[in-house]
């Protein structure tokens, strides 16, 4: 098939793309949110090609997949083709209800562009939150490449992988990140970290300053998490960070709060899943102060990773979805 995809979320698309499909990434001249075409800091195969806006109308396309709700109205001007009447379409939901969850309609029932366009969903507990009212939905969990194993834990410190800790505060659990250095070492990688680490100082949390915050390339990122001892997954309110997974995957003990879909991503082989910060704290400590535990827990952590969040598996559950909406 070709695929009409934006690219949203570069690690998701990383998966998506090396499905046995052509993808269409649409292309603006200054690479803003609606047209930043191919990922530049992930490998992505040839298949993945852009095209420039003006060109999409000459493009055969088999089926768009939507992420946002205005990409609808995208479709339509830059191709003359209307969504799931004109080209058939679905609605990848990534990300948990803005609002009170129990009060939270999906798009797709506010937006007439939108109309017979069934929903994905990336976890469960998004199916579950979201009220999508009689739209069919499906859930296709999560697959990530296997990175390999590279755990080392020479690094005896926490990690923690997040864009914008501070806008993002208690969404993901910056507070909680901040609350944990006090008492052990914490390194943050990822867009604008340095953030908290100037907050960290200016608070005189010994555990984390601005020299432990870096921003990397996937590659780099997956080399510097392997050396940590632990990963730390502090969201209050998300899907699934990808990251969890891929510290998962290097091999990594995780330490998470028991909140939207980690229950079910974290075995309790794996490192603790908890709402009580007080425990995270003390298996922190236990998980830096023995590396074999450690060790042990990743190789757990790693083993349901790989059962749970397959590529291959992501790719034939996509696969099926996209065969159900063309003709």
């Amino acid at each position: 098939m070709r695929i009409l995809v934006w690219h949203v979320h570069g690690s998701y698309l990383t998966s998506f793309v090396r499905g046995g499909h052509d993808y269409v990434l649409p292309v603006l001249p200054d690479r803003g949110p609606d047209g930043r075409g191919r990922a530049r800091t992930w490998d992505w195969p040839a298949s993945a090609r852009e095209v420039a806006v003006d060109r999409l109308r000459e493009e055969h396309l088999d089926v768009v997949v939507l992420q946002r709700p205005h990409e609808a109205a995208l479709v339509e001007r830059w191709t003359g083709r209307r969504v799931g009447r004109d080209l058939p379409a679905v609605y990848l939901e990534h990300n948990t209800p803005a609002g009170h969850a129990v009060a939270t309609e999906h798009h797709v029932l506010r937006d007439p562009l939108l109309a017979g366009v069934p929903v994905v969903h990336v976890t469960h507990f998004n199916a579950m939150a979201w009220d999508c009212g009689d739209r069919p939905t499906t859930v296709v969990e999560h697959g990530i490449p296997d990175p390999g194993l590279r755990y080392e834990g020479t690094d005896p410190s926490l990690c923690v992988a997040v864009n914008e800790p501070v806008r993002r505060w208690r969404v993901a659990g910056s507070d909680l990140v901040l609350d944990l250095a006090r008492t052990v070492p914490v390194s943050v990688y990822g867009m604008a970290a340095d953030g908290l680490g100037a907050l960290a100082e200016e608070r005189g949390i010994p555990g984390l300053d601005r020299s432990r915050c870096h921003d990397l390339d996937q590659a780099q990122l997956h080399r510097a998490m392997a050396r940590h001892r632990a990963y730390l997954h502090p969201y209050r309110w998300t899907s699934l960070g990808l990251a969890l997974l891929e510290a998962m995957t290097l091999g990594m003990p995780v330490l998470a709060l028991s909140t939207t879909e980690a229950p079910e991503a974290v075995p309790a082989a794996a490192g603790l899943v908890t709402n009580d910060v007080l425990a995270l704290r003390a298996m922190a400590r236990r998980l830096l102060a023995d590396p074999d535990e450690a060790r042990a827990r990743g190789l757990e952590a790693r083993a349901h990773a790989l059962r749970r969040h397959s590529l291959t598996r992501f790719l034939l559950d996509w696969d099926r979805v996209l065969k159900e909406v063309t003709p």
